[in-house]
């Protein structure tokens, strides 16, 4: 009965679909690895003190050539080298498997670049791989208003939908 309960339990762990997947009708524009820092701002929350992300600072690399092909930054906003950009808002958000590492994300985006360009028709960013970029453990009033610029890595893929 046990070894049943248990095969049941990993079975469903497996089955649980990840949020931070895009729809069926996305498909896989560009894909980037960003290399960077989380900024983050020790601040008064709920009668305590809490590190708050004050903005990404990334570079962007294709992953196979390794050239840098653009940016992250406070937003969220992705700037491409060829002048088109886009921001967007969190829809969904995953615990990474290892609490030392920024959760995945899955971003709706909108255009604000040029009207061309790689991201100008991109409407889903997704985040994930991601290592490292959690904020240290002491934020209290000693260390209030401090900020910390904690590295990270992500991988950044970026989706058209078709209607």
């Amino acid at each position: 009965m046990f070894r049943s309960l248990v095969l049941f339990a990993l079975i469903s762990l497996q089955q649980t679909p990840d949020p931070t997947l895009p729809p069926p009708n996305a498909h896989v524009k560009a894909t980037a690895v960003g290399l960077g820092v989380q900024v983050y701002k020790c601040a008064p929350q709920d009668g305590g003190f809490q590190w708050a992300l004050e903005m990404p600072v990334a570079k962007l690399f294709d992953p196979t050539t390794r050239q840098e092909v653009g940016t992250h930054s406070v937003g969220p906003t992705w700037t491409w080298t060829d002048g088109s950009s886009i921001t967007g808002k969190v829809l969904q958000k995953r615990a990474a498997s290892d609490p030392v590492n920024i959760p995945w994300l899955l971003v709706e985006t909108h255009s604000t670049g040029t009207a061309t360009g790689i991201l100008a028709d991109v409407t889903l960013v997704r985040r994930s791989d991601t290592q490292a970029g959690v904020p240290p453990m002491a934020c209290d009033a000693e260390h209030q208003n401090n900020e910390v610029r904690v590295p990270y890595q992500a991988t950044y893929t970026f989706y058209t939908t078709s209607k």
